[in-house]
């Protein structure tokens, strides 16, 4: 009968080991996501007593304070109120595949606005009533199609209202008042909108046609805004008047033009003469990541890599260098990723991707590993270096890595149309439990049951009937908890998990 049973067991054991990634959808792991959010912000003593690392956000039994859920998956971060402040990460919120509303108005947060653009599926955004200071840029929106509400009011935003809000095709409410914003109005034409409130800004010009049914209420305390709304005929002025100032608006305009031409010039050259000075050094090879975006989203890696601006050598002897392991590529150095664009990928189970083009029209991936800080530079690089010397058609060789102790990355060659991860594998398995579209992670449903005590529910009725199967059964399902358990350092390795299905077999 074991010998029966073993190919069996075998099947199951490595089934389990290959359902570490939850699908998307569901909630395993929002628990970690939840608490990584929190840990930057400050006075969170309202969320510490219940925000658990290890419990389920969404038990009716004790469902974390701010958290609402629909289906056990977190549908909304509601923290309006609560005092909170500090750093805003987005990055673990990205992670939250459910998340469709965010309310954290009337805080304490500051600075610029957070990267809010990364959470394309969200439908409200609330921050009113908190200190964000700055412009909020033109496109910040428009990835955010979405949108249904967004309140930014009571804040210190300056700068132009963004174009991109326009954009957003949904929009039922816009609230942007009591801010220090300037410019005019930009047409937001949709006709979803049925609430506006553009009132005690800095605002300019005449109020778009198309924003006449809201009356003058949303439009009140802007000193230099006119239109039939507000009783203020928007006056043209004297041709003369017009000629006189246009002339002088095209002389300013070209005289900064020419500047600018005159400063880009001499910076490039500063540039250039740096890069044949790396050059003399043998320094070509070293690579500084901080890469110039031509999207907004790829804001992350930018910030994330401020601090290893030089790098010294391809031997990876500062914390700063990015270490090239890999050269069948081509070997890129300083100038080609300073010249690079980038963009964001996603968001996998390890961390974000970006795509960067190279001048020479290589494309590379730049993966954050954000889940493996415990490793020390020595491991880190032996196992890097091992995968690059791999060879499989099904396996995505790294070309260079950048080590941090909070943070490390791993660059790759681009491969399109999409995931690998999907390409082999098509949402999962892990699925077959549930009728439903979200699925239930087999790896989770296991370690729940070992944890309660209850593994024996888990075996088909078939198998339990054989003789001596379910103990032996029972035995492999503990096998396939600590292979493949969440702490890594509480995993076993593979010799010692074969040892153990061998006793069972025995």
């Amino acid at each position: 009968m074991a010998a029966v049973l073993f190919p069996h067991l075998l099947s199951l054991i490595f089934f389990l080991l290959f359902l570490s990634h939850p699908p998307p959808c569901f909630s395993i792991g929002d628990d970690e996501a939840l608490v990584e959010f929190k840990e930057l912000l400050t006075n969170t003593s309202a969320l510490d007593s219940s925000w658990k690392k290890g419990t389920n956000p969404c038990d009716n039994n004790k469902k974390w304070v701010g958290v609402q859920c629909e289906k056990n998956v977190v549908q909304g971060l509601i923290l309006g109120g609560f005092g909170l402040s500090g750093d805003i990460d987005v990055d673990p919120l990205v992670r939250l595949q459910g998340l469709r509303v965010l309310n954290l108005a009337n805080n304490s947060f500051s600075g610029f606005i957070p990267e809010f653009f990364m959470l394309g599926a969200l439908k409200s955004l609330f921050i009113d009533g908190n200190q964000f200071t700055g412009e909020i840029p033109g496109n910040f929106f428009s990835k955010m199609s979405s949108l249904r509400k967004v309140w930014l009011s009571r804040n210190k935003f300056s700068g132009k209202i963004p174009d991109s809000l326009a954009s957003l095709k949904y929009l039922l409410e816009l609230r942007l008042d009591n801010n220090e914003l300037s410019g005019t109005i930009p047409s937001l034409s949709q006709g979803t909108l049925i609430s506006i409130n553009l009132s005690i800004n800095k605002l300019q010009g005449e109020i778009p046609q198309g924003l006449s049914r809201f009356g003058s209420d949303p439009f009140q305390g802007n000193p230099e805004l006119c239109g039939q709304q507000l009783g203020r005929e928007c006056k043209a002025a004297a041709s003369g008047e017009k000629s006189e100032g246009s002339s002088i608006k095209w002389i300013i305009i070209g005289l900064v033009v020419v500047l600018l031409l005159v400063a880009i010039f001499f910076k490039t050259k500063r540039k250039e003469d740096h890069f044949e000075k790396l050059e003399k050094e043998n320094l070509d090879e070293s690579v500084s990541v901080n890469i110039p975006i031509s999207n907004k989203r790829s804001m992350s890696l930018r910030n994330s890599m401020r601090s290893s601006r030089r790098g010294r050598s391809r031997s990876g002897s500062d914390m700063g260098d990015l270490v090239v392991v890999n050269e069948e590529r081509g070997i890129f150095g300083l100038p080609d990723l300073m010249k690079a664009s980038a963009e964001v990928l996603g968001n996998g189970g390890l961390g974000s991707a970006y795509k960067a083009v190279l001048g020479n029209g290589l494309s590379l991936v730049v993966k954050r590993l954000r889940e493996i800080n415990k490793l020390n530079k020595e491991t880190f690089d032996t196992e890097i270096r091992k995968l690059a010397m791999l060879r499989h058609r099904n396996l995505l060789q790294p070309l260079a890595y950048h080590y941090r102790k909070e943070e490390k990355l791993v660059v790759s060659e681009y491969i399109p149309k999409g995931s690998l991860l999907y390409l082999l594998h098509g949402k999962f398995p892990s699925q077959y439990l549930s009728n439903q579209k979200c699925g239930t992670d087999v790896v989770q449903w296991v370690q729940s049951a070992v944890e309660e005590k209850r593994v024996s529910e888990l075996i088909d009725p078939q198998i339990a009937t054989a003789k001596d199967s379910l103990e032996k059964m029972e035995t492999l399902l503990y096998i396939g908890a600590v292979c493949t358990d969440s702490d890594h350092d509480k995993r076993i390795d593979m010799k010692e998990a074969i040892r153990r299905i061998e006793e069972i077999e025995s």
